[in-house]
């Protein structure tokens, strides 16, 4: 046992000196640190002079040497370092596709029974992995084999789905689907405002990318913009110059080179860069801390229901006092398009980009031969907020409506939520059968408060363009419409709370269309 022991330490012994003999010698033989010449050998970097780390006679100076060999170590630490930064920006993504590879094989055989007995004649193209029409059915003819255009993570965002869709159990898209921020700029330096928020609430860079389009050319702004560096994408609109227009619309010129910009924009969005989807926002808007959890979890919603054109994360009869705070999740119908943070698909960008008008924009979306009796999805309490005053409206209605809008505080799992009430057949029956079951009465009745009973619902009844008006104001809701349509309205009616009680403001039972001539 003690001359084992002697052996072994005998051993060590030799394989020490061995070892820092030849660490020695590595050392004697390592030409000096240095870059690239032109000619081909190495020139001295930083303070370093050729010679340097030899004594007297050319003999190698260890010390010198040794500190040589320290800036490498520490230059490759920083390598290191940038090395494990990269790493840590894609752990999310390596993460999900491990997940993915697992569930994969787990249903393998359950996907392979799946597509035998879908229609092989017409494979669909692939969007964020799926193609939804009408029922939302996927059709594969096979099981194709991971490739850039449909992966792994996209077979499996299918099939997902359309177990979804087929259980009518809608409350979230896959984690996989990308949906871009355009953010419109001009000249407001004040989008840093806008910007930190989205920076500070996104959960994902790789699932949210951020792309600011600038008009203008403001130099201030765009230096603001660019001090995001990596964090998002910045794109300008090439053509900044005057659009002619009629001597009478000349004070309109900001509506006309706004009009000019969006469709410049969102073709950028779809056709440069390729995406199925983008949520838009302006300059002057924050948003809430749910905000990309909302619309991730309304995308395959919208994708799903071909009477829905948009979601919009605005209440344009937001206002504190308006709106139920115990209810953030709450989510409506509306055939008023409310803009101000809302998504839009690529197909819909396919049907309305060709006769894109050259201003007013907002308005042009909704009339009736571009809504098409389609409605959009907002929130009972706002997502967004803006705090843009003064632009090219003036700052119409700010002051009377929009300085009062309430923006939500509490995060929703809207993804982890059942949304399909939404869809048209569930919402409709259910809305309209709220409405009119629930109690006629006056104007007079809400305001004095004393001989109603109860939270409600209650219905206040209108029948004309100005008894609309008339009874709006009074109950405190914006009073225009467009294209005949009021704000927040579904079939007419506008929901809204009135001094803590739910109202609906209606028209008479039966209502079957708008009238374009109140507008």
């Amino acid at each position: 046992m003690v001359r084992k022991k002697s052996s072994l330490i005998l051993c060590g012994g030799f394989l020490f000196v061995a070892w820092n003999a030849l660490l020695l010698l590595y050392l004697w033989g390592r030409p000096p640190s240095g870059r690239l010449g032109e000619g081909g050998g190495a020139e001295p970097v930083g303070k370093e002079e050729w010679g340097m780390g030899r004594g007297k006679g050319g003999q190698v100076n260890l010390a010198g040497e040794v500190i040589r060999l320290a800036e490498e170590v520490e230059v490759q630490l920083e390598t290191q370092k940038k090395l494990l930064k990269q790493i840590e920006g894609h752990r999310a993504v390596w993460a999900r596709q491990r997940d993915v590879g697992k569930r994969d094989t787990e249903e393998k055989k359950d996907v392979k029974h799946e597509v035998v007995q879908q229609d092989h004649k017409h494979p669909p193209p692939v969007k964020d992995g799926v193609k939804v029409k009408d029922q939302m059915e996927v059709r594969q003819t096979q099981k194709p084999a991971p490739t850039a255009a449909v992966s792994k993570v996209e077979q499996q965002h299918a099939t997902e789905l359309k177990e979804e869709l087929k259980t009518n159990k809608l409350s979230s898209s896959s984690p996989e689907v990308i949906i871009p921020i355009l953010v419109i700029a001009c000249d407001r330096v004040t989008v840093k405002r806008s910007l930190d928020k989205l920076i500070q609430y996104r959960p994902s860079p790789e699932l949210f990318p951020i792309i600011v389009s600038q008009d203008c050319g403001h130099g201030e702004t765009a230096r603001v913009i660019g001090s995001y560096g990596e964090q998002l994408t910045h794109i300008r609109q090439p053509d900044v110059s005057d659009i002619r227009v009629r001597p009478e619309h000349r004070k309109f010129q900001g509506y006309y080179k706004i009009a000019r910009h969006y469709r410049w924009a969102l073709n950028q969005v779809f056709n440069r860069f390729s995406h199925s989807n983008v949520v838009i926002v302006e300059d002057d808007l924050e948003v809430a801390p749910d905000f990309f959890e909302y619309f991730r979890a309304l995308y395959p919603i919208l994708r799903s229901d071909p009477s829905l054109w948009c979601v919009s994360a605005w209440n344009d009869n937001g206002r504190d006092a308006l709106v139920d705070p115990s209810k953030a999740q709450l989510l409506h119908r509306t055939d008023f398009f409310p803009g101000l943070g809302w998504m839009l698909l690529k197909d819909m960008w396919d049907e309305l980009e060709p006769k894109w008008p050259s201003a007013f924009w907002d308005d042009w979306m909704r009339q009736p031969e571009q809504r098409k009796d389609r409605s959009c999805i907002r929130p009972e309490i706002s997502r967004t907020i803006t705090f843009g005053r003064k632009g090219v409206s003036l700052g119409q209605f700010f002051d009377q409506y929009l300085r009062y809008i309430k923006l939500n505080t509490e995060f929703v799992p809207f993804t982890k939520l059942d949304l399909s009430y939404l869809l048209k057949d569930k919402y409709q029956v259910l809305f309209i059968q709220e409405t009119y079951s629930a109690p006629l009465v006056k104007i007079e009745d809400l305001q004095q408060g004393g001989s109603l009973k109860g939270p409600g619902p209650f219905r206040v009844q209108y029948s004309s363009r100005d008894s609309f008006k008339v009874f709006a104001r009074n109950l405190g809701v914006m009073d225009d419409l467009k294209s005949g349509v009021p704000r927040t309205g579904y079939r007419g009616v506008v929901s809204f709370l009135y001094r803590g009680r739910r109202v609906f403001l209606a028209p008479p039972e039966g209502w079957t269309h708008y009238d374009v001539s109140w507008s």
